[in-house]
């Protein structure tokens, strides 16, 4: 084995402590200003804990200070609050949506002849998929069974009595001809038919969107709006549609051709309804046919 030099040892130690002076002197005068005792050992050593100290002081200022955010794959905490307020904003758009799909597919089935009765609330739903029945107290106070048998008494939701009016709103006949059937309750004929001649245009009543637009055996081809304020229309035994859903559409538009199609259809007419909340109204009494 090579054995060490013991010499080398001694002379490696004395080079850390053997000292030297750090002078600083005026270049023209050579006036001495300043001087240092130094050693290699010393200059180590606080060498050492200046790094230190410096990579502590960084990670320190990017850490807990601002300036992390001027580097590149920060973001800044703005940034973070704005994303977690988009993705709250999100998931209640989410659940809105759900909740009107839900509604309009309801209201599809019930104005195509599927279901014959339709109970809905948007704001029921609503509460139902935001919380958990299981954790509320859903018993009612005795201020609330008064209060809904003063609601059922008054017959609310009753199909006898009309809908307000909307002053909001202002509907245009969807065609000119003869009405050949009127708005009657009491034979469920919750529609206007209007006798014209195949392929009349047939006019959009108001602005509004197009929620359904298709063939059903009853009544042929359906086109249904749905419009502001909660009111919806339709438009049964068509002959053409000339829109299809998610179509925006105007007041006056055509949107359909008149027909004779569907099992229902018993001459070329058109059959009209207009439905607000989910009740069926009288057209006549918002629209002038004449």
């Amino acid at each position: 084995m090579e054995k060490t030099n013991p010499k080398s040892k001694k002379k490696f130690k004395q080079k850390l402590i053997d000292k030297y002076r750090l002078v600083v002197l005026n270049e023209d005068t050579f006036e001495e200003k300043l001087s240092f005792k130094l050693n290699r050992l010393n200059v180590f050593i606080f060498g050492s804990i200046f790094s230190v100290f410096l990579i502590v002081g960084t990670i320190f200022l990017i850490a807990f200070t601002p300036l992390k955010e001027y580097i590149p794959g920060y973001s800044s905490t703005k940034l973070k609050k704005e994303a977690t307020q988009l993705i709250y904003k999100t998931d209640s758009l989410e659940q809105v949506l759900k909740v009107n799909n839900q509604y309009l597919q309801n209201v599809r089935q019930l104005l195509t002849g599927k279901i014959s009765e339709v109970k809905f609330d948007k704001d029921s739903a609503m509460q139902q998929i935001k919380l958990n029945r299981d954790s509320l107290n859903l018993s009612a106070s005795n201020s609330d069974l008064n209060f809904r048998k003063e609601v059922e008494s008054e017959d609310r939701f009753s199909l006898f009595n009309p809908a307000k009016k909307s002053s909001d709103i202002v509907f245009f006949a969807p065609i000119t001809g003869i009405i050949s059937d009127r708005f009657n309750i009491e034979d469920k004929h919750f529609a206007i038919d209007i006798a014209v001649e195949a392929g009349t245009p047939v006019k959009a009543v108001a602005d509004g969107t197009v929620i359904f637009a298709g063939w059903t055996s009853d009544t042929g081809n359906v086109i249904i709006l749905e419009h502001g304020k909660g009111f919806i229309s339709a438009y049964k035994h068509n002959s053409v549609l000339h829109k299809q859903e998610g179509d925006v559409v105007t007041s006056g538009e055509v949107i359909a051709a008149s027909g004779n199609t569907g099992e229902f259809s018993t001459g070329s007419h058109l059959h009209f309804e207009l439905w607000h909340d989910g009740q069926p109204v009288n057209p006549e009494n918002y629209i002038d046919f004449e």
